[in-house]
């Protein structure tokens, strides 16, 4: 079993280590295993640590439950994330309170490069129904990754018209991965395993319970570039959601619906005030998103027309990433990758932009000019 992964999992096992410090941890010290290594005293530099949770460290106790963690992933078939992994979602990683760890259990590109979110009420209507088929059957040109919660009403519709169509879909739970909530969609659950998957941050065993919601709302937001809410009361998951979506400047979608019905003011209000773009069809995501179904595959050959070496060293890196990974990446991502400054970074693509090298993609994603 590799240490250093152990000793991820088991800091993120530790009482009072939170995501943030888990990274505030792990950048400090280099390693997830340095931090266990690490003196008391120089622990508590770190900024948010304290005495209990420097004491709560230095005990190791959650050594022998990531242990049995990791050999429960193994026999459940579950891969254990972490922030610093490849296939970690890179667009979770763009904001600041991504998780430090995800159970993932399934086949799915989590790094896909079209991702929307649907989200909506428990007590769907036949109206929210015929909208999530519709808006389903007429994304499919762009073979998109479906992300929704799993959960009645709207989620689980979601989840099973992109099954019906063979679209890749995840279920992110509010649960441990091997809690099924509700147990009425684990046949829904179990089909998406075979082309999609599912999610969460949540150790084994981990019950539904409600304060776990708000919380799996975030990953939902994080990992789509659009997230669409169908029908929704004026308060709710998917009205936290869409709020969440907002404050991570994804772009937003709504059906509008009709005045006075419950499930239908939510949607409405969100449009009102300008939190979320009037949807009326899938020509207006590929509108606002800039999407075309032209070219839809992840690979493609890229041809660059200029030696690199007629770029500056720090565009030769960016170039050289890009050019290997063949695919759209984030900012974050070539930021790390390349070592370069995220501010530096910036400057750079645009300037690269200008030269017509690099084009800019929605969900704050780049990638080479054919």
């Amino acid at each position: 079993m590799d240490q250093e992964r152990l000793s991820f999992l088991a800091l993120h096992l530790t009482p009072g280590i939170g995501d943030y410090l888990v990274k505030q941890l792990v950048s400090y010290c280099g390693s997830a295993d340095q931090v266990f290594k690490t003196p008391k005293g120089k622990l508590l530099k770190v900024p948010g640590i304290g005495a209990v949770s420097a004491g709560a460290i230095k005990t190791g106790n959650m050594f022998h439950k990531a242990e049995k963690e990791y050999k429960k992933a193994e026999a459940e078939d579950v891969e254990i994330l972490f922030f610093t992994d490849k296939k970690y979602p890179s667009r979770l990683k763009s904001i600041e309170d991504a998780p430090s760890l995800l159970y993932f259990k399934g086949n799915a590109n989590l790094n896909h490069p079209k991702t929307i979110g649907i989200v909506g009420t428990r007590q769907a209507t036949s109206y929210g129904k015929e909208m999530v088929e519709k808006l389903i059957e007429d994304l499919v040109p762009h073979s998109p990754f479906i992300v929704s919660g799993l959960a009645y009403g709207i989620d689980i519709h979601a989840h099973k018209q992109s099954v019906k169509y063979n679209l890749p879909t995840l279920g992110v739970l509010g649960s441990g991965i091997d809690v099924i909530y509700p147990a009425a969609h684990k046949e829904t659950a179990k089909k998406m395993l075979e082309h999609g998957g599912l999610l969460t941050e949540n150790s084994f065993g981990t019950k539904p319970d409600a304060h776990n919601f708000p919380a799996r709302n975030r990953i939902i937001a994080g990992m789509c570039d659009a997230l669409v809410v169908v029908e929704a009361a004026e308060k709710g998951g998917a009205l936290i959601t869409a709020e969440i979506a907002n404050s991570y400047n994804k772009d937003v979608f709504a059906f509008p619906g009709s005045i006075g019905q419950t499930y239908s003011d939510g949607c409405n209000k969100l449009i009102k005030i300008n939190k979320a773009n009037l949807l009326t069809s899938v020509k207006d995501i590929e509108y606002i998103m800039n999407w075309s179904t032209e070219n839809t595959s992840l690979k493609k050959e890229v041809v660059i027309p200029l030696d690199l070496n007629q770029f500056e060293p720090d565009e030769q890196k960016v170039i050289g990433l890009l050019l290997e990974k063949n695919a759209p990446m984030m900012i974050d991502e070539l930021s790390w990758q390349t070592s370069i400054s995220p501010s530096m970074l910036a400057s750079l693509l645009l300037n690269l932009e200008f030269k017509n090298i690099v084009q800019s993609l929605p969900g704050k994603l780049f990638k080479l000019r054919k």
